[in-house]
Order: structure tokens, then C-alpha cells, then sequence
């Protein structure tokens, strides 16, 4: 773990201070990239981790954004009864021009331009869970009551 973040990663710890809550971004000398390989760093399970993953609307073009737990696929025919229109994975390119961070590493929060957000219910069973922070090394620990809060999310059903 270290003290002097990566500056996507400041960049989210700085978003996390304006918030008004005691979250702390910690990045890892190993892969934080994968929900399986963020578990293991931190040593909590797969359904901990709260995967943000970027998806484009077929029809819209607009992204949406898509907070699930590590344990989970997303089923993009469950998403449609809430966005209206299909969706297809965004592409590197997309998810860096709509949130400002890689895949490997997209927060939750902190993003380029705002997006609409829904959230894995799955995710709100447990006390604590794991987000990335900017970089395929780096997390911060928050609730999912916070999560929801932060993001103004849709808490919904993914799979």
C-alpha cells in the first residue's frame, strides 16, 4: 500500500473529501484490475467488490453506468426494463471520454461527465464493501448506503 497516490487516484480521493465522509483511497503493489484480484488484495469476497462498469445505449449512445457486485453479470435484457433501449459494452475509448479513467480502474464517482447510474441490489447485503479508485491498483472502502448516496443511483436488479 502507498501514501502518495497516482494522480487518477487523487483524483478520486479528492472527489471522496468533498463528499464529507472519511473514505480513503489505498492502492496495492498487486492488481486491484479484476473483482477476483481485488478480493484477494484486500481479503474480502468476489461479492464485495463493487464493479463499475461503463455501458453505451444502442440506440441513445449515452452512457450508462452499471455498479455491480464482483459476483455478478450484468444481464443487459434485465437492464433494458429500466434504460428502455439495449445495451452493448463501451469500448476503452467511450469509457475514458465519459468518465475520465481506464477500464481496470473507473470509480464509482469523480467522473468526466454525469452519468445515469444503477446500482446491483446484491450489493446491499453486506456492511462494507470495494470500489476502485482510478487505477488498476487502487480501492477505497465505503457502505452501500454511501455508494448509493454518492451516486444517486437506481438500486436495482442486474442479473
Amino acid at each position: 500500500m502507498s501514501s502518495n497516490l497516482k494522480k487518477s487516484a487523487a483524483k478520486v480521493q479528492a472527489v471522496l473529501n468533498e463528499f464529507g465522509c472519511k473514505l480513503n483511497v489505498v492502492e496495492f503493489s498487486e492488481s486491484t484490475r479484476t473483482a477476483q484480484e481485488a478480493a484477494d488484495a484486500i481479503g474480502c469476497t468476489v461479492g464485495q467488490i463493487a464493479k463499475s462498469l461503463i455501458f453505451k445505449g444502442r440506440t441513445s449512445q449515452k452512457p450508462i453506468l452499471i455498479i455491480t457486485s464482483g459476483a455478478n453479470r450484468v444481464n443487459e435484457k434485465t437492464i433494458k426494463e429500466y434504460t428502455g433501449e439495449k445495451l452493448k459494452k463501451a469500448d476503452a475509448e467511450f469509457v475514458l471520454e465519459h468518465t475520465g479513467f481506464s477500464i481496470g480502474g473507473v470509480p464509482p464517482v469523480g467522473h468526466t461527465k454525469p452519468l445515469t447510474t444503477f446500482i446491483d441490489e446484491d450489493l446491499m447485503q453486506y456492511e462494507e464493501i470495494w470500489a476502485a479508485a482510478g487505477t488498476p491498483n487502487a480501492v477505497f472502502k465505503l457502505t452501500p448506503k454511501i455508494l448509493a448516496e454518492m451516486t444517486k443511483g437506481r438500486i436495482i436488479k442486474v442479473k
